[in-house]
């Protein structure tokens, strides 16, 4: 199983410790420092896992995330980390929606079992683990990517890309969104690495088949994959 993970933790060198652990796995986690930016994106994408620290700056905390999360009915799994140990912290954690709750410092072989154990019991069926765009299919729990049933050969970062692309159908994606996403990037460096990763997977998801084209260029902003006509893409 390949994880889709948000980690929300203000403490830099302890988000890095997970995110790095979660690499050594295969998993893709991404990382947010305060609760504004986690919020945002736990809200506003697709997740397989949330790792969210009790206690964080910018006047959000994780319960309130928490909260907020339940309310507007997201039920992505959420471990929660604190330092607060007592009793009714955890109790308090529970209660607002979280699925586990960990206090620090924790062993990261801890943090992952119980992360795959949360998973496994969300999700019921491989179902929603199928993405299908036009006649794109990609099979996240395999991993296999299929365009008119024909396998496309990709490397693991071009099937990350394709993954988060086929997540967000329609909608306009920056560079800055897939560096942060795709290869982990807190910044936005002067670099190629986009557009030459995205003419590679172009090539493998377009130019080997004579069906529409559904990856297109969003013109000094970004790309799109999208099944509507190249004209409306835009």
């Amino acid at each position: 199983m390949i994880w889709n993970c948000l980690i929300i933790e203000d403490d830099r060198d302890n988000a890095r410790y997970i995110a790095d652990g979660f690499k050594e796995q295969g998993h893709w986690p991404v990382i947010c420092h305060d609760g504004v930016e986690g919020l945002q994106r736990a809200t506003s994408e697709p997740w397989d896992l949330i790792i969210l620290d009790r206690m964080l700056p910018k006047q959000i905390d994780g319960l309130s995330i928490l909260t907020t999360l339940r309310g507007v009915g997201i039920k992505t799994p959420v471990i929660v980390l604190s330092a607060l140990t007592a009793l009714d912290e955890r109790v308090r954690g529970l209660k607002s929606g979280g699925d586990d709750y960990l206090t620090k410092p924790f062993a990261l072989i801890e943090l992952l079992t119980r992360a795959e154990a949360l998973i496994r019991r969300s999700r019921s069926s491989n179902s929603d683990r199928v993405l299908v765009v036009a006649d794109l299919r990609l099979d996240l729990s395999i991993p296999r990517a299929t365009r008119t049933g024909r396998l496309l050969a990709l490397q693991p970062r071009e099937f990350r890309l394709l993954s988060y692309m086929m997540m967000h159908p329609d909608q306009t994606l920056t560079r800055a969104m897939l560096l942060g996403t795709v290869w982990g990037y807190q910044f936005n460096p002067q670099t190629n690495v986009i557009d030459a990763a995205i003419s590679r997977l172009r090539q493998k998801v377009d130019g080997e088949h004579t069906g529409p084209a559904l990856i297109h260029t969003v013109r000094g902003v970004g790309y799109m994959l999208t099944s509507k006509p190249a004209g409306d893409a835009g």
